[in-house]
């Protein structure tokens, strides 16, 4: 279990003030301005050691990430921080914005300077208006403090930071989708390459980070990177927001270290299971796009990527979800199905057609409207939405169903048969 003295985000349940004085005396901005001085090499090598893996689903190493960026050039660089925090079942980066907004000020200069940005843009969800509003109040503070703006930090370095509000759409937390949206255009994914890197926000160079991402920046730095690959397990270091879900005693957001097992997060986090562990039908454990895992998986799994993705499952935002066997668990796929098929934005016809497909045969799937041999028709148009579309809101729409036939199958064919039995009635 993670120390206090080890947590990133010291303020994530807001019982301290946000403002700039109180995020000093827990930490922030202290000696910033020395980091700033050992250069931009340094931070991206620290981020490297540190092992740091994007915290926005893909868990794309953050410092090799940042390694793509050109060294110089004649064009604008820009750093796109991710705020779109739009996958069911994650609220991790919106306490962030509440609470702790300072954290991802500092960090956005910092990863700024080590991509030779001059420019940053925080793109919020359209919903989180309060959240807006802390943001830019956080950015005032830093601007009126000199912290950025012309000379951040009495660098020499010139950095200005911008919150920008999208429209709620799901598909614009996809980068190149974000970029679009950015830029006053419909929020449709871009195909690749060429990759933002080389051609991102107003075909410049560009990276996009998600906000626990850059947030933990200044604290990795200021400890060094050893101290953060410390936690955790081979190639799944550091610590991590986990957002906790659904029938559990103590829903929450809780910082722990990768790694940890799934019962004790939700034990020793969440109070335990509804009814108790012997009660767990499901648990999804990373936002509503991973694929679910049954009981007998989630006794012994842990929260990491690859552990994760060992049992055909992914840690994605690290949304946990909580199903106890009071769940319909086909009509619960049912309405994640309509999410998916409302939040395409239609440009891939796997994906247009598809989803919408997946959505009516789910619901007939809830009521035993069927056939058995329908379960694996519906498997295979998934395995023709997955992989074929531009960006992943295809994967994320086939992943759940997937893993409700993978762990469930009996579930839907009981219903089939029983509904076959009130027609020969």
């Amino acid at each position: 279990m993670l120390a206090d003295k080890d947590r990133i985000f010291t303020n994530l349940y807001g019982w301290e003030s946000p403002n700039l004085a109180a995020a000093k005396k827990r930490g922030d901005w202290d000696g910033t301005k020395k980091l700033i001085a050992k250069g931009r090499e340094w931070i991206i090598d620290e981020v490297k050691k540190s092992g740091l893996r994007g915290r926005g689903g893909a868990g794309f190493p953050t410092g090799l990430k940042w390694s793509f960026m050109p060294k110089e050039g004649d064009r604008p660089q820009y750093l796109v921080i991710n705020a779109d925090e739009s996958e069911p079942g994650t609220c991790k980066d919106r306490d962030i914005l509440r609470h702790d907004p300072h954290k991802l000020v500092e960090g956005a200069l910092l990863a700024s300077f080590a991509m030779g940005a001059k420019a940053s843009y925080i793109y919020i969800r359209g919903e989180f208006y309060n959240e807006a509003v802390a943001m830019q109040k956080a950015i005032d503070e830093a601007y009126e403090a000199g912290l950025i703006g012309k000379n951040a930090c009495k660098t020499g370095w010139d950095f200005d930071l911008y919150v920008h509000r999208g429209a709620g759409a799901y598909i614009c937390g996809e980068e190149s989708a974000l970029l679009n949206s950015l830029e006053g255009k419909k929020g449709m994914p871009r195909n690749k390459p060429p990759f933002p890197a080389m051609a991102g926000l107003y075909s410049c160079p560009t990276t996009v980070n998600n906000v626990e991402t850059i947030a933990s920046v200044g604290e990795i730095l200021r400890r060094g990177g050893d101290w953060f690959s410390s936690f955790g397990n081979e190639r799944n270091h550091g610590t991590k927001l986990f957002c906790i879900s659904g029938h559990v005693n103590r829903p929450c957001n809780v910082e722990e270290e990768l790694g940890i097992p799934l019962r004790e997060l939700i034990e020793k986090h969440a109070g335990g299971v509804r009814g108790g562990w012997d009660n767990l039908l499901a648990v999804i454990p990373g936002g509503s796009s991973t694929p679910m895992l049954p009981k007998s998986i989630c006794d012994t799994v842990e929260m990491d990527f690859d552990s994760l993705r060992e049992v055909q499952s992914g840690l994605g935002t690290a949304g946990v979800i909580v199903m106890d066997k009071s769940t319909d668990i086909v009509q619960a796929i049912t309405r994640l199905s309509q999410f998916y098929s409302h939040e395409s934005c239609g440009q891939c016809t796997p994906c247009r057609e598809g989803t919408g497909w997946l959505w009516e045969q789910m619901k007939r799937m809830t009521r035993g409207e069927a056939l058995i041999e329908d379960i694996d028709v519906m498997l295979d148009v998934c395995s023709e939405i997955e992989g074929n579309t531009i960006c992943a809101l295809g994967e994320a729409a086939v992943w759940p169903v997937q893993g409700l036939v993978r762990h469930f199958r009996s579930e839907i064919e009981r219903r089939i048969v029983e509904y076959r039995k009130t027609l020969v009635a």
